[in-house]
């Protein structure tokens, strides 16, 4: 592969284009950024994926804190959604039959009868068309792409962006907009896992974890939102007070049981208000690093890493058990259009569709 000359840019910032292969007749690229100093991303425009990103150590080291693979090959084979973006729909749709402004649509389902993930080829296996930019103080990279009506079932020609945004302080900004032609249903997110002593570190259960949720989404046994918003108060989901992610994951507890770990919904507000809020923050005790985590949706989607399988290799050869990475996927409630109680899915001609998650790494 042949890495293309450094793009002109201010001696704050560095950005790199590599080829990295072929999918359906159009080229897919590996675009490296970095700010002097601070975090480095490496993001490819095959699922607007983020393959890596190092983060700073006072000892003037770097530790790369997502899991992924080392080439476009196995991120096509790659069934974990790993570091991709999700959508149209993210999460669960019950048997995948929705009605949009009067109308009914069968989206794509999954052989256990229900949408997942915005269907058999989501915007994760999608290329996208991709510009970086850089200023004096950031460092970014958009990404488009335009999902026609009726792929997997939704209606409506869609165009999303998404933006990801290096800042000076160590902050990583994911910004996702959206218009449509026709009433559709929308909830995108980004599914990084991460893993704060290093992609290669083995199970997260001794991360620390405390979230600004007072309420989560119980489940039914096909891990589908039963509807009800629960109070976290009493039960293994209560991590208002930091604690570590191991201490009740495997408790005798329903919820747990039935998910296999932690593979729920975290309710921050149960109307969207749109404002910037305080999600969650993940700490890694030995080094020290943490995660701080702010979205403008209503809550997020706490992943365990419970169904990872070291059959697969990931960068560098590393092995991903079992619980090896850990998701925070910042959207709206999954299986929204079937909940009258739940902030509405719908996105209507007109109107933008707007989310803004920001992942901030610091010394815990």
């Amino acid at each position: 592969m042949n890495a293309s000359p450094a793009q002109p840019a201010a001696a704050q910032h560095t950005l790199e284009k590599t080829y990295w292969g072929h999918v359906g007749g159009k080229a897919i690229w590996l675009y490296k950024l970095s700010l002097a100093g601070g975090l480095q991303l490496h993001v490819t425009n095959y699922g607007a994926i983020i393959q890596s990103l190092y983060v700073p150590r006072p000892d003037g080291t770097s530790v790369d804190v997502v899991l992924g693979y080392d080439t476009l090959h196995e991120y096509i084979d790659d069934p974990f959604y790993m570091g991709c973006v999700v959508g149209r729909v993210a999460n669960r749709i019950d048997t995948g039959k929705v009605n949009i402004q009067g109308r009914t649509y069968q989206l794509a389902v999954t052989p256990g009868g229900f949408h997942h993930h915005g269907g058999h080829i989501g915007f994760g296996k999608k290329v996208w068309d991709a510009e970086t930019f850089g200023t004096a103080n950031t460092v970014g990279i958009t990404l488009q792409y335009v999902s026609a009506h009726l792929e997997e079932g939704f209606p409506g020609n869609l165009t999303t962006q998404v933006t990801y945004t290096l800042h000076r302080d160590n902050r990583l900004t994911v910004e996702f907009m959206a218009t449509t032609d026709q009433p559709t249903l929308v909830n995108l997110t980004q599914h990084s896992y991460f893993n704060l002593g290093g992609h290669a570190h083995g199970n997260i259960g001794g991360h620390l974890l405390q979230t600004h949720a007072p309420w989560y989404l119980p489940a039914t046994a096909r891990l589908m939102p039963t509807g009800e918003i629960a109070s976290v108060r009493g039960t293994p989901f209560d991590f208002r007070e930091e604690r570590f992610i191991d201490e009740q994951i495997d408790s005798d507890y329903s919820q747990l049981r039935a998910a296999g770990g932690y593979d729920h919904f975290f309710v921050l507000e149960r109307e969207h208000s749109k404002k910037l809020k305080a999600a969650a923050s993940v700490i890694e005790p030995r080094s020290r690093l943490r995660m701080d985590v702010k979205t403008t949706e209503p809550g997020f989607h706490f992943y365990a890493g419970n169904f990872l399988d070291a059959d697969f290799r990931g960068k560098h050869g590393a092995r991903y058990h079992f619980r090896g990475g850990l998701c925070l996927e910042t959207h709206h409630f999954p299986d929204a259009v079937n909940h009258g109680n739940f902030p509405s899915t719908v996105l209507m001609p007109g109107v933008e569709f707007g989310s803004l998650s920001e992942f901030l790494f610091r010394e815990g």
